[in-house]
């Protein structure tokens, strides 16, 4: 009889440990003011090579430094992803993961949903970006993730201390943000 009632009690713990965790992302995302996006994004001008100036920390991200992203868009509309993490210092051993980015709000194309492993999913919002596309301000309705992109190694101070305190403002723990070393380049 109790190899009967295994199958029963195993769908009933997962069960409750999924509905646990539907219930605290729901709870989580209501402490929070909706998370206003950039009101509109190119896709094609998004597309390309992003270095990662500072993030919030994250487990997958430990360790990196000399960070990037680049971003393609595939044929059936989706985004090719690919970052990049140098272990431990701006030369360091490469580290690359691949994923797939879909876009979630086609108004203003700022809300996607990126995949690295399939099933699972996070979001991925634009929150600000310059109309030259040359930074970006992403993070996710939970204020757990948060990125600070520029095209190029190095964001200018004062745009930099803007983005952080535009962040600050939407209630993300800047004062946990790391700062990711990137490559000196020549370019002033």
């Amino acid at each position: 009889m109790p190899k009967r009632r295994q199958p029963i009690i195993l769908g009933a713990a997962v069960a409750t440990v999924a509905t646990g965790i539907a219930a605290f992302t729901y709870i989580r995302r209501k402490l929070h003011a909706p998370l206003p996006v950039s009101p509109h994004v190119d896709v094609h001008r998004y597309m390309g090579l992003w270095y990662e100036i500072a993030r919030l920390p994250t487990r997958f991200e430990k360790g990196c430094e000399h960070v990037t992203a680049r971003y393609k868009l595939l044929p059936n509309g989706k985004v090719s992803v690919l970052n990049t993490c140098h272990k431990e210092d701006v030369n360091g051993p490469v580290e690359t993961v691949e994923g797939t980015a879909r876009i979630v709000d086609t108004t203003t194309n700022a809300k996607l949903r990126v995949s690295f492993f399939w099933p699972f999913e996070g979001d991925y919002w634009i929150l600000d970006h310059d109309p030259e596309y040359r930074y970006a301000l992403v993070g996710e309705p939970g204020r757990k993730n948060l990125w600070l992109l520029c095209r190029t190694p190095h964001l200018e101070r004062p745009v930099r201390d803007r983005l952080v305190g535009l962040a600050h403002s939407l209630g993300f723990p800047t004062e946990n943000l790391i700062f990711t070393p990137q490559p000196v380049t020549d370019k002033p």
